[in-house]
């Protein structure tokens, strides 16, 4: 027996990937870099309990009006801690080289 699991999905990832999309303006030395902004995804995404879903729909149609506004409090925090974190590792390793 197989199954496909190809429709699951992590929902906090395409909303922090549209916030990190969306800060980047105000840090350019890191806009400029895919590699960073990679790092600043992964860095926000692990501060975030996963929340697997297969629906959109599905996973806002149960969420009350105060759990959408923790979770996008707890989605601009984690975005403004990773790109403070990668800016700061950045710079550290600037300084090293």
């Amino acid at each position: 027996m197989s199954a496909d699991f190809s429709s699951l999905y992590n929902h906090h990832e395409r909303e922090v990937f549209a916030a990190v999309m969306a800060a980047a303006k105000d840090y350019p030395e890191i806009a400029t870099s895919n590699d960073l902004l990679c790092d600043v995804a992964c860095v926000a995404l692990n501060r975030l309990q996963p929340r697997y879903i297969r629906h959109e729909v599905d996973f806002s149609f149960y969420l009350t009006e105060h759990e959408r506004h923790e979770i996008d409090n707890a989605i601009a925090e984690a975005v403004g801690y990773a790109f403070n974190f990668v800016q700061a590792r950045t710079a550290l390793r600037a300084r090293s080289n």
